[in-house]
């Protein structure tokens, strides 16, 4: 058997981004959550994957909404993706974000936002697999990425 803490100290070690996924949710509210489970999934159709802990009460506020956006994180964002990562629904007091035309939300300062439509969602252990249909992307030129190493934030310089 694997013990989860072994589990989580290998794959640990895997450097990943971390992302927020945004929606206005039913009441006009912004609804997110902190993500490291994010990739590409699909260039035609342009499809991406990200994983949601079953646990989470940002997600079905995301999922109604049918649509929502990733913003990439860069490195001086941490202290957003500390107060995405925590319980509670005012996660966005004091954070810079933005309404889009899609009904998404954006952080102010994204490395790049992901606009999409929920495409599916799978069971997969303690997690939901969620695919979504890109409909619009954004990037800016310059800045670093707030990553996540070994249970910890890490930047890296590219």
């Amino acid at each position: 058997m694997i013990e989860p803490a072994a589990f989580r100290d290998v794959l640990g070690r895997f450097a990943s981004g971390i992302t927020m996924v945004a929606a206005l949710g039913p009441d006009g509210e912004p609804a997110g959550l902190a993500c490291q489970s994010f990739a590409s999934l699909s260039l035609d159709p342009p499809l991406i994957l990200l994983c949601v802990g079953k646990g989470s009460t940002s997600w079905p506020r995301i999922a109604a909404a049918g649509h929502f956006a990733v913003s990439i994180l860069a490195e001086e964002h941490r202290a957003a993706c500390a107060a995405l990562a925590a319980p509670g629904t005012d996660k966005f007091a004091g954070l810079p974000w933005r309404a889009t035309p899609h009904g998404t939300v954006h952080l102010d300062g994204a490395l790049a936002t992901v606009d999409c439509a929920l495409e599916a969602v799978h069971e997969a252990g303690d997690h939901l697999l969620v695919t979504g249909r890109v409909l619009d992307l954004t990037a800016r030129e310059d800045g670093a990425p707030l990553l996540y190493f070994r249970g910890g934030y890490a930047t890296g310089a590219f």
